[in-house]
């Protein structure tokens, strides 16, 4: 997946995310998102809404579990893009 390219371990891909972005959310653990060892939710995920192009790629799912927005990896997880959506979604309680 994405070339292989990240070695790091979860814990300093947490590291990473928490220092360099601020990210206070949970995250989930480093796996497969494509190819037959595909993690079966990156499976739904691509299903409903397109394969990641590459790493770091966030998906905003609502209440209801449906994929309502899709990030690709250089927007930033405080991006007025993605921090909108999810106040808005907030709001739609």
């Amino acid at each position: 997946d994405f070339g292989n390219q990240e070695k790091a371990s979860n814990k300093d891909i947490a590291d990473f995310c928490f220092n360099t972005y601020g990210v206070k959310f949970p995250m989930f653990a480093k796996s497969s998102v494509a190819g037959p060892s595909a993690n079966p939710f990156f499976v739904a995920l691509a299903k409903s809404s397109g394969q990641p192009k590459w790493n770091f790629h966030k998906y905003l799912i609502d209440r209801n579990g449906k994929v309502v927005a899709q990030f690709p990896s250089d927007t930033a997880p405080l991006d007025k893009a993605v921090t909108s959506q999810i106040e808005r979604l907030l709001d739609a309680r």
